[in-house]
Parts: C-alpha cells; sequence; structure tokens
C-alpha cells in the first residue's frame, strides 16, 4: 500500500537552526527567537493533536537531551519502515545528525511492529556519500519505484544500492530552484499520494528528464497536480497522504503550504482527500523542512502477543 495509519513522529527537545544542514538547505533561515525550542514543541504538539483527533495512529517518542540533535523532529531522513519487516538505515549529510540513529527508537519500535531485518547504507558515510531516506527519495511502494532528484545530499551510487536491495527502480533527475540551486531533498518538489502527485515539475529543467518523471507517473495511473516554485517554497510539495485507522485517506501539510494553494489546487485535492493543516513556521524557517519531514510512515507488521522474538 501507499499509505499508512500508523506515524512516527519525534517530539524535539534541542531544536533549533542547524548550521551544518543549512549549507545545502535553501529553505532554512535562522531565526533569533530565544524559545525557538518552545515553539516548535508548540507545532509539533498541534500536529500530532491534529492527527489523532482524525483517528490516525501517531507514536510520538521523545528526544534525548544528548547526544545534542537539532533536527530530530525529522526522523524520515534516517530510517524508513518497510511492510516486508524490513528497515532501512540511511547515511547522513551532517554529522550533527548521525546521532538520531539512536538504537532506542529502533527497540521502541520492536514493541509494536515486527521487525525482520536491517539494511544499513550508514557506512557510505566514510566515503562522503549520502542518501537522506524519504527526503532523497519519494518512494512509490505500489509500483517499487523510488523518485530522486540529485543533489549533494543524494548520491546515484547508495540509491542504486538502495534500489537494488529493496527491489525498486531508480527514477533519477535533476532539479534547481529559481537561482538554479539544486533542491536539496526530493519530497519538497514532490509528494506522492495514491492516485495523485504533486509536483514543481519546472525545477525540472532538462527536457528529457521532466518528461520521464511526468511520464513514469502517469504511467503508473497518477494525475499530475503541478504546483510553482514559489509554492514550493512555502512547503506545498513538502506534504504526506496518510490513512486513518478506518481506511480513510487525508493530506497532511503546513499552514503556510495550504495558504499558497490556489482555490482550483485545493478542489483538486480534496476531490482525492480532506487536507489536514496546521502552522508549522518556526520548524519550517529553522529546520527547512515540514509536515512530511516530521513523519516517518510505519508500514511494519504489527506485534501480537505470540510473535517471536526479534534481533537485530
Amino acid at each position: 500500500m501507499q499509505t499508512t495509519a500508523h506515524l512516527l513522529m519525534i517530539r524535539p527537545i534541542a531544536f533549533g537552526y542547524n548550521a551544518e544542514t543549512a549549507v545545502n538547505n535553501a529553505f532554512q533561515k535562522k531565526n533569533n527567537d530565544w524559545n525557538v525550542n518552545e515553539k516548535a514543541q508548540e507545532e509539533f504538539d498541534r500536529l500530532v493533536t491534529l492527527l489523532r483527533s482524525h483517528q490516525i495512529d501517531v507514536h510520538v517518542l521523545q528526544d534525548q537531551p544528548q547526544p545534542y540533535t537539532p533536527d530530530a523532529v525529522f526522523p524520515n531522513n534516517w530510517i524508513s519502515m518497510h511492510a516486508d519487516g524490513q528497515i532501512v538505515l540511511y547515511p547522513m549529510f551532517a554529522p550533527n545528525r548521525r546521532t538520531e540513529r539512536a538504537k532506542d527508537v529502533v527497540h521502541q519500535l520492536m514493541e509494536q511492529f515486527i521487525i525482520y531485518s536491517k539494511v544499513d547504507l550508514t557506512g557510505y558515510e566514510k566515503e562522503n556519500l549520502f542518501l537522506e531516506g524519504t527526503g532523497s527519495m519519494v518512494l512509490d511502494r505500489v509500483h517499487q519505484k523510488a523518485y530522486a532528484c540529485l543533489s549533494p545530499r543524494t548520491d546515484e551510487k547508495v540509491l542504486r544500492d538502495f534500489c537494488e536491495v529493496l527491489d525498486f527502480t531508480p527514477v533519477l533527475f535533476h532539479a534547481a530552484d529559481d537561482s538554479g540551486t539544486p533542491v536539496y531533498h526530493t519530497n519538497v518538489m514532490m509528494s506522492l499520494a495514491e492516485d495523485y502527485a504533486l509536483i514543481a515539475e519546472e525545477t525540472i529543467t532538462d527536457e528529457a528528464e521532466r518528461n520521464q518523471v511526468l511520464g513514469s507517473l502517469t504511467g503508473t495511473g497518477k494525475t499530475i497536480i503541478p504546483i510553482s516554485i514559489d509554492q514550493m517554497e512555502h512547503f506545498a510539495g513538502n506534504a504526506l497522504q496518510v490513512r486513518n485507522t478506518e481506511g480513510q485517506r487525508f493530506l497532511v501539510m503546513s499552514s503556510a503550504a495550504f495558504d499558497s494553494l490556489t482555490e482550483t489546487q485545493r478542489r483538486q485535492l480534496e476531490a482525492y482527500n480532506p487536507i489536514l493543516h496546521t502552522p508549522l513556521t518556526t520548524i519550517e524557517q529553522n529546520g527547512g523542512g515540514s509536515a512530511r519531514c516530521m513523519i516517518a510512515e510505519i508500514f511494519l507488521p504489527q506485534q501480537t502477543h505470540h510473535s517471536s522474538q526479534q534481533h537485530l
């Protein structure tokens, strides 16, 4: 399935502007508020409350003070979880983000979900090669395709390794903003739902690559809903379709993203699913990521009382 009702979110304890990630994340803007972590926690809590009020199963884990992890609120970059019981750990660009791969997160997940095996790609950090999870890749889990715009955070070699191990087909391309700066993560310029794709297609300046991406999307039955570069910069592409425990689908995004959409776009999207949104201004400005980045989807099989002991 493309969507899940089970989400992992990490509540921040030391959120703030991360200079190590800002070198190639054009979405970050330093904010000198003294209470930036407190504001981020309030935004986080409002999003969790909104999701849970629609019967979406959110597993909230609390970040720990040590080691210092200012971006812990974005767990989708270091872990992905798959329906066959595999988890994947990813190589991260910023050294201070690598400590987010805390073992106790995985152990806490194992209390409720079954993990059969682990794919560890983190050794690529020694080669300065990176692939930041479902930030770097937008996965079509039904058709086993991995859409990825290459950038300092998304290396072709690591991507092809991921695809080979998990039996995905890579769909590679280049994407840039108006100033020609590479888009740092694929999930800020496109979002893949069950029946549609939100995509800032004008960021793909090479016509052959753009045609390849759009052809792949329409070839798998997706309706294309284009967004502009300006809307992308308001995080309209950093959205995620989820479902609740009753099977109803929703599109989750920030209020900045929602406010940037035209009435026509909203109607198009709401024909498929209601849109859930809440302000994430502090997290967006300082962290350079939005609602989708804050959610790691859990596709793992669920534990029963009779599940055998797991070993990782």
